[in-house]
């Protein structure tokens, strides 16, 4: 899988148990914190429910509830800032790098800009038996969504 040019990864690639990315040309270029702003502004059908789904299941799992994206994003975030569940690790006008970590997998989310090139990559590595059941049915969830997410911002 070719990656775009400046996206992160949450680890070596040999250790990762999930990498997608997918990218869309848009009609004009904007940065990485204004696509994300974009995809969140207005959630894909479904998103609440899957979320609590989530959280109402991995909850008995000791896993922390994250309920969902909120769509705010507040003045100029930085890098240890969250957004909603996501913790900022690198933001500039070509890449916003966010995670997710907890004792059973690291997550990040990678929105990269280049020109009117825009690409979301997710790469995770899982820590236990959970973290590898968790990504069974994610893994096809988060690329559909993915895909959706990125068609909409196309014709926004």
């Amino acid at each position: 899988m070719q990656l775009p040019a400046h996206a992160q990864l949450i680890g070596p690639r040999a250790t990762l148990v999930y990498l997608d990315s997918q990218n869309v040309t848009l009609p004009a270029p904007i940065t990485a914190l204004e696509a994300w702003r974009l995809a969140m502004a207005k959630p894909l059908p479904g998103m609440r429910l899957a979320f609590w789904l989530r959280d109402a299941i991995s909850a008995r799992f000791g896993v922390a509830r994250i309920g969902g994206f909120s769509g705010a994003v507040v003045g100029a975030p930085q890098v240890g800032d969250h957004l909603d569940f996501f913790l900022i690790e690198h933001i500039d006008d070509q890449v916003l790098s966010l995670t997710a970590r907890d004792r059973h997998l690291d997550v990040m989310t990678c929105v990269t800009v280049e020109g009117t090139q825009l690409a979301i990559t997710a790469s995770v590595v899982t820590h236990n038996w959970f973290g590898r059941l968790y990504m069974i049915p994610v893994a096809p969830a988060h690329r559909l969504i993915v895909w959706a997410m990125l068609r909409r911002l196309r014709q926004a």
